[in-house]
């Protein structure tokens, strides 16, 4: 396929719109088994997963680095998109996550898996339909406080 018109690791403004989805999809997967499973430290890991993502890098964010390593070389880069709506969406994604951690450790595990598959039931809409609300609520807050989002060419 063809090469990238933006680096995934240093042209952080954007993203290859595919990206996010494929995160979404392994995020909204692995809270719907942690629940299934009952396995209450993976909502834990996933926040972290987030986190280290946001902070450090999409280098360092293992479904990220699995798009851009394995699937992105196969299929080509996707449309490039601003970056921030699904910054936003992994943000709160995290915030959700954590606290269901934090839940967890506190004995409300009710609380938890409530958290839990929020985030489940979000990413899995947007990996599948492409609606990602935490994306349309950074756009909503965007315009609320005047910030243009960028659009790209497809």
């Amino acid at each position: 396929m063809g090469g990238r018109t933006a680096d995934p690791y240093r042209d952080l403004d954007v993203i290859d719109s595919r990206a996010p989805r494929f995160n979404q999809a392994v995020i909204g997967t692995l809270a719907l088994l942690a629940f299934v499973f009952e396995l209450e430290w993976l909502p834990g890991v996933l926040a972290a997963q987030l986190a280290i993502g946001l902070t450090i890098g999409r280098r360092w964010c293992l479904p990220c680095l699995a798009y851009f390593e394995l699937v992105q070389p196969r299929f080509g880069e996707g449309r490039l998109e601003d970056a921030r709506p699904p910054r936003f969406a992994n943000m709160v994604g995290a915030l959700f996550l954590g606290a269901a951690t934090a839940a967890f450790l506190l004995g409300a595990a009710t609380v938890g898996w409530a958290l839990t598959l929020v985030v489940a039931g979000l990413a899995l809409l947007a990996a599948t339909t492409g609606l990602c609300m935490g994306c349309e609520a950074y756009l909503w807050l965007a315009r609320a406080r005047g910030v243009t989002v960028n659009r790209y060419p497809a």
